[in-house]
């Protein structure tokens, strides 16, 4: 079987989360904080197999790429966010709900593993769909996969530090949240050096927002303009080359970077096929099950918004909500207790321009400049997995602001402490 099994010890209940990042740190924590308990004592295993061993905080992907913090700061070892768990490196290839067994591999060996659990959460995320842009994945650099922010950081950084004289062409695909933070965090490090356009296949940039915020639409599309970024909407990306970017009305782009903000398609493990809905995603029940012993949520899961009934949208806050509420709901079932529905109905969205300037809506209201900046870095400081590395988050932005990258010294951004920190989730 598994070397899990090999001391002869099987846990009473065995929990296998599947992925490494946000639903599996918040049921984890949630499982934690609620059935705490069992699981120092080994009555409760819990198993996490991830392809990294590491999370990826993806808040601050904006401020790495502006280069006004180290990416370190975004990674947190599984096994210090979840000293209780072990943790397998490598990757699910079948799930058998009816036997309730997983079959993995597991980096650094040969053949496939076999490991039986009581209960399993399927919180493995989602990758933007490059294989549909000819060249894309060739040539292009996407968020999601891992190490996927650490390459293209270094490469933005290198073509920042060229005074050639030509400037580093910059392509972001994608008009959405993920678009427009990209295109602005590239455009604030290169300056005079890089060139950024924006594609956006839409007829207006941030879709999420454009219905019921007009307001923080057109405040985004000021914001690139002062950064330089030429914004084309209405036309997609069709292909890419080492060099170019093509585009749907037949416009050939310079581009020495393609950056890929196109949505994300969830990353299946084959298995519970009958539970998908048409774009691969496992449709949960209200309290997110998909089967029995079987749990989703996050770019994997079809969610269902606890009042609107629509597919809540594919972001971090409601993966991290959801992974919280399967958390809680793993310890009611094990207790033999009736699980509860997702009832989470959203918080906001938020996007940064550089340091002190960003766009948020909290509960409906519009923020902008240095109170949305605020707002935006004390929620994403609360959500980090590591303590620790929030303060060090906390630290570099003082420094930032004392070297003087802010828009304008004369207004002071309401501070962010270490006292906010301390709220952090973390088992």
């Amino acid at each position: 079987m598994t070397t899990l099994l090999r001391s002869g010890h099987r846990a009473q209940h065995r929990v296998v989360l599947l992925g490494g990042g946000y639903v599996t740190l918040h049921a984890y924590a949630g499982l934690m904080r609620h059935a705490g308990r069992s699981v120092r004592s080994g009555a409760v295993q819990v198993v996490v197999i991830s392809a990294d061993d590491a999370h990826s905080f993806h808040g601050f992907t904006g401020e790495v790429l502006a280069g006004l913090l180290p990416y370190d700061r975004t990674r947190t070892p599984l096994a210090q966010a979840m000293p209780h768990a072990h943790v397998v490196v490598g990757r699910a290839v079948a799930i058998d709900a009816e036997r309730r067994v997983v079959r993995y591999e597991q980096d650094g060996e040969t053949g496939v593993r076999v490991l039986d659990y009581d209960d399993l959460v399927v919180g493995t995320g989602g990758r933007e769909p490059a294989s549909t842009v000819p060249g894309l994945a060739e040539h292009g650099f996407t968020l999601r996969a891992p190490g996927d922010i650490e390459v293209l950081a270094d490469r933005v950084r290198e073509a920042a530090s060229l005074r050639g004289r030509r400037r580093h062409a910059v392509v972001v695909a994608g008009g959405g949240m993920a678009g427009v933070e990209m295109a602005a965090a590239v455009a604030d490090l290169g300056g005079a050096h890089i060139r950024v356009e924006l594609v956006h296949a839409g007829d207006e940039l941030l879709p999420e927002l454009c219905d019921s915020q007009p307001r923080l639409v057109d405040r985004a599309a000021h914001e690139l303009k002062r950064l330089g970024v030429r914004v084309r909407l209405g036309v997609r990306l069709t292909s890419v080359s080492a060099d170019h970017a093509y585009l749907s009305d037949g416009t050939c782009l310079p581009a020495d970077t393609v950056i890929a903000t196109i949505g994300q398609r969830p990353v299946q493990v084959p298995g519970l096929d009958a539970h998908r809905d048409p774009r691969g995603r496992l449709v949960t029940r209200p309290d997110l099950s998909v089967d029995d012993h079987v749990w989703a949520a996050g770019d994997a899961a079809c969610v269902a918004h606890p009042t609107r009934g629509e597919p809540v949208p594919a972001n971090a806050l409601w993966a991290i909500k959801g992974g919280d509420h399967v958390g809680r709901n793993l310890a009611r079932s094990m207790r033999g207790r009736s699980t509860r529905a997702f009832a989470y109905r959203g918080l906001g969205q938020a996007a940064s321009f550089g340091f002190g300037r960003s766009i948020s809506e909290l509960y409906g209201i519009p923020f902008t400049g240095w109170l949305a900046w605020t707002l935006r870095v004390t929620f994403f400081l609360r959500f980090m997995p590591s303590r620790r590395k929030a303060a060090q988050v906390v630290g570099d932005l003082a420094r930032v602001a004392r070297r003087g990258r802010v828009p304008n010294p004369a207004v002071a951004p309401a501070p962010v402490t270490v006292a906010d920190v301390t709220r952090s989730r973390t088992a």
